[in-house]
């Protein structure tokens, strides 16, 4: 069984009677690849700084490797924060930037310069590593971002909305890299209100909305919350079109119209198969053919019954 590498009890952020987290608990385990989603001001940004020890919670408990996190000051080097805002120093290389945030976490001599020129190759920058940051694109600021997160090797790494306003080479590098970390043993908490990213990395999502934290599950048992939709178009209706379908298993039958059915179902792939046995049976000729599958968008509009704000 995993250990778990993070866990959230209870946690609760009261700003003057505004609450921007609400009793939230979430687990995270070692080697994990956990998604935060959310709308912007959902809380998410708030419960990454209470993890990591930049804000206190009003109450609740954080704790790491299964030590309360509270005034641990070597428990917390085990954690990297690449904030939403990009946090580097301008006026500073980017080779310069690493080496200030490596020594930063003690880190010193030739084992913090090795390390440097590791991270730059990762986050593709070694051609700029002697470049002022202030002539950096933002798609090779948010890079260097990430890279700050990562020269004190960190065994948990949170990252705040890392692909805000960048070009898709660079979100693909971050991608890439997020990955290749994750595979080498590092735990990631990656928070995003862009459902795509996070359906596409985690393995396991929380749902955050105001401050609360709504839904918990694994991709799969997430998309299962809700099925999948198939609409047909035939050249015509008959009664004995109507009857077949309606018996196909797991499956809600709608007629749209005169030439138009619905067929709301829990596993499309194995509705559609049962679909061309009836049509070939019964020879009744398609004329069209939609398919939506569940996603991460359509289970959080049902999960909080709104569009994702901006």
């Amino acid at each position: 069984m995993a250990k778990p590498m993070l866990e959230v009890t209870e946690l609760t952020k009261d700003y003057g009677g505004t609450l921007a987290l609400d009793r939230v608990s979430f687990r995270v385990d070692e080697g994990e690849m956990f998604g935060l989603l959310g709308p912007n001001g959902a809380g998410k940004t708030t419960l990454l700084s209470i993890v990591c020890g930049l804000l206190r919670a009003t109450s609740g408990e954080v704790r790491l490797c299964g030590r309360p996190l509270r005034d641990r000051r070597a428990l917390r080097r085990e954690i990297g924060i690449v904030p939403q805002e990009v946090a580097l120093y301008s006026k500073l290389t980017a080779r310069e930037n690493l080496h200030f945030f490596g020594e930063l976490y003690g880190m010193s001599g030739s084992a913090l310069r090795k390390r440097v020129d590791e991270v730059l190759t990762a986050i593709g920058l070694t051609a700029n590593a002697d470049q002022r940051t202030s002539t950096f694109s933002g798609g090779m600021q948010r890079r260097l971002n990430l890279g700050a997160g990562l020269v004190h090797r960190p065994r948990l790494l949170l990252l705040d909305e890392p692909t805000v306003g960048v070009d898709p080479q660079s979100r693909n590098h971050i991608f890439e890299e997020v990955r290749r970390l994750n595979a080498t043993g590092v735990t990631v908490v990656y928070t995003s209100h862009y459902m795509e990213e996070v359906q596409a990395l985690c393995t396991r999502v929380g749902i955050v909305d105001r401050g609360r934290l709504v839904q918990c599950d694994t991709l799969p048992n997430l998309l299962a919350l809700l099925g999948g939709q198939v609409r047909l178009r035939v050249d015509r209706i008959r009664p004995a079109l109507l009857d077949r379908l309606g018996e196909l298993p797991e499956v809600h039958l709608t007629q749209q119209g005169d030439r138009e059915l619905l067929l709301q179902c829990r596993d499309v792939k194995d509705t559609l198969v049962r679909l061309v046995g009836v049509l070939n049976e019964l020879k009744v000729e398609l004329t069209g053919l939609e398919i939506e599958e569940p996603n991460l968008e359509r289970v959080f509009l049902h999960l909080t019954g709104k569009a994702l704000r901006d």
